[in-house]
């Protein structure tokens, strides 16, 4: 995972020593939004508009932040009007590479890039920052249009409306304001709990993190056992944000990153849940357990240096989760 600093590639992992120990993500360095009518939206510049076939997503298969796009284009009937390039698991020296040697890696489909970063580079040629995924390129004025996923599935979930046909509403009004503490929360103890954990270069942070990552899982667990969903009855997108760290967890994080208090299988309601949203129609396809058990194991030498790529548990995701009887009358 190395970065851009003023347009030139450096071999440069995240720095723990000045942070304590401590793993800090990186800030998405282009907020643009597609909207309907192509005006501006929440941030960036307006000029983007929904329209078939104009935009395209850079997204690894291993990767839960480019997932949530994946899952969102499969939700919202997007996958015939938004194409998709998937990078090699491996994530190296050169960051992410655009090969397709390895089933299910698609190489660039749009202009036949070597490196994520020649992607970063056409749309800003002296960028200084991560070069991560998703990536949400526009073809038609050639340039990035976000690369902040909590942001482009809010996009996919409604912009594209008119041009699918699709108004299923994930972020819906009246439970916005309720999903932002669940987010929230889930998102600084989980989606990045389990990283915060796993790049712990100290035992003050490791401690830091791995705690609060299962007192968030019990918290979870307990609304499961009285909701079918995170916000009730209904879900949103705060189910789909949490599922792609379940859904990784017991093969990769529960080993790899030392979360190892307990599995998700180990909890009832959890593990029900998380089979349930496996099996939501077009979902299981966008997860690919080769890529996520690779990638893990294979690119982070700060965490397994010899690169051995274990066997891992293989739960059933196909097994009936029977959480009908949490709905509402």
């Amino acid at each position: 995972m190395g970065l851009l600093v003023d347009g030139n590639w450096q071999d440069q992992w995240y720095d723990t020593k000045s942070s304590g120990g401590k793993f800090v993500r990186s800030e998405a360095s282009f907020r643009n939004w597609v909207t309907a009518d192509g005006s501006a939206g929440p941030s960036g510049e307006g000029g983007f508009k929904a329209e078939s076939g104009r935009y395209h997503l850079y997204v690894s298969y291993a990767c839960p932040w480019a997932h949530r796009a994946l899952i969102f284009r499969a939700l919202i009937g997007l996958t015939d009007h938004i194409g998709v390039s998937v990078v090699d698991p491996d994530m190296l020296s050169d960051g992410w590479e655009l090969k397709s040697a390895f089933p299910g890696a698609t190489g660039d489909k749009l202009y036949g890039a070597t490196f994520l970063r020649e992607i970063y580079l056409k749309a800003k040629p002296d960028m200084t920052g991560r070069v991560t995924v998703p990536v949400l390129w526009d073809i038609e004025r050639e340039t990035i249009v976000s690369n902040e996923s909590a942001e482009i599935i809010r996009m996919f979930n409604s912009a594209f409306n008119e041009v699918t046909g699709n108004h299923d509403d994930y972020w819906p009004e009246h439970l916005r304001a309720p999903i932002e503490p669940v987010n929230a929360r889930i998102y600084d103890t989980v989606n990045n709990g389990v990283y915060k954990a796993g790049f712990a270069t100290s035992q003050e942070a490791y401690d830091e993190a791995v705690h609060p990552l299962f007192d968030s899982l019990d918290w979870i667990e307990d609304i499961l056992s009285r909701n079918r969903y995170l916000m009730g009855d209904r879900i949103t997108e705060a189910d789909w944000r949490l599922f792609t760290t379940l859904v990784r967890f017991d093969k990769v994080y529960h080993t790899h990153f030392k979360c190892n208090r307990q599995r998700i299988v180990d909890y009832p309601n959890l593990w029900a849940y998380v089979r349930e949203l496996y099996q939501w129609p077009g979902v299981a396809e966008t997860v690919n357990f080769d890529h996520i058990v690779h990638h893990y194991y294979y690119s982070h030498d700060t965490i397994n240096p010899h690169r051995i790529v274990p066997i891992t548990a293989d739960p059933d995701f196909h097994a009936a989760p029977n959480r009908e009887r949490l709905s509402a009358a």
